[in-house]
């Protein structure tokens, strides 16, 4: 006779769920934009009920910034580098953020940035995430500026670089904006620019 018995379900421990829950938010934070994050779409993903999100994260607003904190550290641990000659590590974080990989998490940036005029908790992650994006970058740039790599202001250098990345990810939403070497290499002509760097020194290192 064919046992009929439901597969046991697996219960993991509370900081393996969280992340779990998280991890399926963020992800769906960066594919589909932060307005499809619900305690129902996460909990489809992973498989349970919504009733154990909400033992996690009692609303959607709260899981939401969460997921947007997650894809943000995510992106620096991928983008910005912390070992290595300082000039690598500068062109590895310009190419991360001018390939078309980058485009999902340049939409999620557009799309905190606008919803946060409504949600102060997602205001101030945006404000923080920020803040932590040019810390990051600083410290590469104060590194180089240490062994003679650059020459500039490396918090004036930070801030270019990063409104630069913003300026160029402000399009990704338009359909064949700007197709042009010009927009193509922005973040490089401008970090090259504001790290006192000549012309093709990052695409050549």
């Amino acid at each position: 006779m064919v046992s009929s018995a439901n597969p046991r379900r697996v219960r993991k421990h509370p900081d393996e769920r969280r992340a779990e829950i998280l991890a399926a938010a963020a992800d769906l934070a960066i594919s589909e934009g932060l307005e499809r994050i619900t305690l129902r779409a996460v909990a489809a993903r992973i498989g349970v009920r919504p009733g154990l999100i909400t033992h996690y994260y009692p609303s959607a607003e709260d899981l939401v910034v969460a997921a947007f904190v997650r894809a943000a550290e995510q992106e620096r641990e991928a983008a910005y580098p912390v070992e290595g000659a300082p000039l690598t590590r500068l062109a590895t974080f310009v190419r991360a953020m001018q390939a078309p990989s980058s485009d999902p998490l340049s939409k999620l940036w557009l799309n905190a940035r606008h919803l946060s005029r409504f949600t102060p908790a997602l205001a101030e992650a945006v404000h923080e995430q920020g803040k932590l994006n040019i810390s990051s970058l600083l410290a590469m740039i104060e590194a180089g500026v240490e062994d003679g790599t650059f020459r500039c202001d490396p918090l004036a250098a930070s801030v270019r670089i990063l409104a630069a990345v913003d300026g160029h990810g402000s399009y990704v939403n338009d359909v064949g904006a700007f197709a042009h070497e010009a927009i193509d290499r922005f973040v490089s002509d401008t970090a090259e620019w504001a790290l006192g760097l000549a012309p093709g020194a990052l695409a050549g290192a």
